[in-house]
């Protein structure tokens, strides 16, 4: 299994109201060396959480311990920039299951979808009613219902369905990646192959 199932998300959620965050933001580009998965989280918006010196930015919201949670709230076009993968590595590796914002870059979404971490598109309305909700109980929680393609503010029960493609939201469920999913359906392909003349 490439990484978690994911299908019915209940979380509290960590707020970042910043518009236009891109990936050499999410990871800096001096961090991708690394091939593997593992340990990017320690880096995941490093230039905004830690002062030169290493010591932690105490105004920058991951360094605020009154937010927590699976789920990372975003401005709108969250991801844009290069296509690094390792952004959205980062951001499991961290611990975030779900992204929320009103609007992602494709190839981040798509990255996201690749190894477990569901981007849920909103609209800004919707988003803004997210923000406010943290704003006034930063331990209110949401439900991120993958099935039902459907996110629910639990304190106000105030919800919207979000788009996803057919494919990726069953890999998601399994928790599969691309391999994973042909693994899954070998022997299928094994008698199509059996039973196809050349």
């Amino acid at each position: 299994m490439a990484y978690d199932k994911f299908d019915i998300l209940n979380s509290t959620a960590v707020p970042l109201s910043i518009e236009n965050v891109d990936t050499d933001q999410i990871i800096p580009a001096r961090f991708l060396k690394a091939t593997e998965r593992l340990g990017f989280g320690d880096n995941l918006f490093r230039d905004w959480r830690y002062n030169s010196d290493d010591t932690p930015k105490k105004d920058f919201v991951l360094n605020n311990d009154t937010y927590s949670g699976k789920i990372l709230v975003g401005g709108k076009n969250f991801g844009s920039g290069s296509s690094r993968e390792h952004a959205a590595w980062a951001i499991y590796d961290y611990g975030f299951r779900c992204v929320i914002s009103s609007f992602f870059a494709d190839i981040f979404r798509n990255n996201c979808l690749n190894i477990g971490v569901l981007p849920v598109q909103v609209s800004p309305e919707f988003l803004q009613q997210i923000f406010s909700a943290i704003e006034a109980d930063p331990k209110s929680t949401f439900t991120v219902d993958l099935g039902q393609q459907k996110v629910t503010i639990d304190n106000t029960a105030a919800s919207e369905s979000f788009e996803i493609n057919p494919y990726k939201k069953d890999n998601m469920i399994n928790g599969f990646d691309d391999i994973d999913y042909l693994l899954n359906i070998k022997k299928e392909i094994k008698n199509f192959a059996q039973d196809t003349p050349l």
